[in-house]
């Protein structure tokens, strides 16, 4: 045993009896959060517009402080961005994290000093769970990789630029930088398939032991290794024993990613975003993620089907109801105020409280008022899959189709498979049986025949990492949407049709 790997175990449990406390008792440590918030923020200058000084309760926050996307409170982030002080959060943000938005454009998203270590302590906290719970600990010994953009930053009104997962590169701890991999200058070039080739030049020699990554990505590199070795990951990586992940539902990219490794391995799931590290899993054995409530952040959720009311009902955590999906919204330590991320949530306990990623709250299918969500056509797929277990989904997205050349309208469900269904038809219709039971309003207008059963799109192999290189997204922390109200990207995939 190394020595990294004999003081984790320690220091775990550490970690995990501090974690206790809150775990036991989340709404007074969301309370003592929201306290400390308002408190740093009174003198800036969205604190002086909002009330900050005159804020006691929750009630009167809700009262002073609306809810806002990006592009509403983009006067207050133009302004820090600009490089004025004081605005959303006492001084100078630490960092600005570069992102894209669907309808905003570029966004920076502010991180402070006082936000950093919510970024990096999560991180390290997910691990050291795992390390307590099972016991597992000589992963830490060997190589790590950490499929991640670019650490180059930039500078914007004197202040550090980049994408997270680069600005976190920056911070990774002292003790684990001598076996992290790829190196820096790997790390820093742009172009992901140029960066892919180099990274497994750098690695295939490695005894490896965990990697980070979204799961197509990561499988984009299996795939690649495979295509130089001839070998299965667990022959190239024999130690390779944890996968971690976030950012997507890992389920339908599993049994692909499973069978080029040619083994089960351990996996945690992250739930990290610019604005902040939302939750983590802490076991092995629990279904969910642990909402992280001593991390600087105060949650409020919004029921999804009431966000777009006039004025919608907003909730603190210890008014949540378990099985509900919510719009997240967050007011951090990083300057965010009534922020409405995009993602929706569901909680499935309280004690602690532990949560499903549902999908994004503008991401759904609702041409005829069915309102389907990302988690129903991710379980449709993968129960569907668990029934045809000769398929293999590489990725999917959904899309409506209103005007189709004849028939009804329907849902047109674009599919690349690494290994297709023998019965194509036999498919379809056990996949749309899976969503008729999981959406009620699916269901009423298939019966009513308002809705025609769903069709699968097959695409050609590599349909998806072709799209999202057309559209400059190849590689790093991008994902497809998994289903959209609109015909976009639908339209752009009739160009990969098998």
């Amino acid at each position: 045993m190394g020595i990294r790997s004999a003081f984790s175990k320690p220091f775990a449990a550490y970690v995990v009896r501090q974690q206790r406390k809150w775990m036991r008792d989340a709404g007074s440590f969301q309370n003592k959060v929201f306290k400390n918030i308002i408190k740093r923020a009174v003198n800036t200058a969205f604190g002086k517009d909002h009330g900050f000084e005159s804020i006691q309760s929750y009630e009167d926050f809700k009262k002073q402080v609306p809810i806002r996307d990006y592009e509403e409170l983009r006067p207050y982030m133009d302004r820090m961005v600009a490089g004025e002080s004081d605005v959303l959060w006492p001084g100078k943000p630490a960092y600005l994290s570069k992102t894209s938005g669907t309808t905003s454009g570029v966004k920076y998203i502010p991180i402070t000093k006082e936000s950093m270590p919510n970024h990096i302590n999560s991180a390290r906290d997910a691990l050291l769970n795992y390390v307590h719970e099972t016991g597992k600990s000589e992963f830490l010994d060997k190589k790590l990789i950490f499929l991640s953009g670019s650490p180059e930053l930039d500078k914007k009104n004197g202040i550090l630029t980049g994408r997270l997962s680069g600005i976190v590169n920056h911070h990774v701890p002292g003790y684990l930088r001598s076996n992290q991999v790829p190196t820096f200058d790997t790390n820093c070039i742009e172009d992901w398939e140029e960066k892919l080739d180099k990274i497994i030049e750098e690695t295939t020699e490695q005894d490896l032991s965990l990697i980070s990554g979204i799961p197509p990505w990561v499988q984009m590199y299996f795939d690649k290794i495979y295509e130089k070795t001839g070998m299965p990951i667990r022959q190239v990586f024999p130690n390779f024993s944890l996968f971690v992940y976030g950012g997507v539902n890992f389920k339908p990219y599993a049994n692909k990613l499973y069978e080029s490794i040619g083994k089960k391995i351990d996996s945690i799931e992250t739930y990290p975003a610019s604005e902040g590290f939302i939750a983590f899993q802490d076991s092995q054995n629990e279904e969910g993620l642990l909402l992280l409530v001593n991390s600087g952040i105060f949650f409020e959720f919004i029921p999804a089907e009431a966000y777009y009311d006039e004025n919608p009902t907003r909730l603190q955590l210890e008014e949540i109801e378990l099985n509900v999906n919510y719009a997240l919204i967050l007011n951090s330590n990083a300057g965010l105020w009534g922020y409405s991320i995009g993602d929706t949530v569901k909680f499935i306990s309280k004690n602690p409280y532990r949560l499903l990623v549902t999908g994004r709250i503008k991401h759904f299918i609702s041409a005829f008022g069915e309102h389907v969500i990302g988690e129903e056509v991710e379980k449709a797929m993968a129960t569907v899959c668990a029934q045809f277990e000769e398929v293999e989904i590489v990725e999917f997205t959904v899309a409506p189709q209103v005007n189709p050349e004849k028939g009804l309208p329907l849902h047109e469900w674009y599919v690349e498979y690494s290994k297709a269904p023998k019965d194509l038809e036999a498919f379809e219709k056990a996949l749309n049986l899976q969503l008729v039971n999981l959406n009620a309003y699916y269901d009423d207008l298939i019966t009513g025949s308002i809705l025609r059963e769903l069709k699968i799109i097959p695409l050609k192999p590599n349909a998806f990492i072709d799209y999202m290189k057309s559209i400059g997204k190849l590689g790093g922390q991008n994902k497809v949407p998994r289903l959209s109200n609109d015909r976009k990207i639908a339209e752009q995939l009739q160009h990969y049709k098998l």
